[in-house]
């Protein structure tokens, strides 16, 4: 009968961890790649709208129009720039959550490798005492066989 592993609890411990960190982990790559899609919408909305500021211009246009696409062509560039924020703040999330994921991983792989050397020394016990008993059985047979 071989022994349990005696670190059961903290291997299913390590597992739960290592899988709670890695739906963190999507969950961060997510998140970042959202903010990667609204950085390019908005990068692509103030292109266009520069593309259309600038064919008004040519057309002709009044000095409040002016104001007003130049005002508005401030605020994209704010809010690009708070976006680009963002973007850094989610990849720099992204990046600790794959160090936590990694080390979440060696962590397991450690105790996963204490597991398997147990059970294979629990095996090689088992093996040794049933070759015993096997040994033993032939003996006696042998020893009837004398007589």
């Amino acid at each position: 009968m071989s022994k349990p592993f005696a670190l059961q609890t903290v291997l299913e411990l390590m597992q739960r961890r290592a899988d709670d960190a890695t739906q963190q982990l999507a969950r961060l790559i997510s998140a970042e790649q959202d903010a990667k899609a609204k950085l390019d919408l908005l990068c692509q909305y103030r292109t266009e709208y520069a593309q259309r500021f600038q064919s008004s211009a040519q057309s002709g246009m009044s000095p409040l129009q002016w104001k007003n696409f130049q005002d508005f062509l401030a605020k994209l560039d704010e809010a690009i720039a708070q976006q680009q924020q963002v973007v850094h703040q989610s990849r720099n999330r992204t990046t600790a959550g794959q160090a936590h994921w990694q080390a979440q991983r060696i962590r397991l792989k450690a105790i996963d490798t204490l597991s398997t050397r147990h059970y294979r020394a629990e095996d090689a016990r088992e093996n040794k005492r049933e070759q015993k008993l096997v040994d033993e059985f032939a003996a006696r047979g042998r020893g009837k066989d004398d007589t």
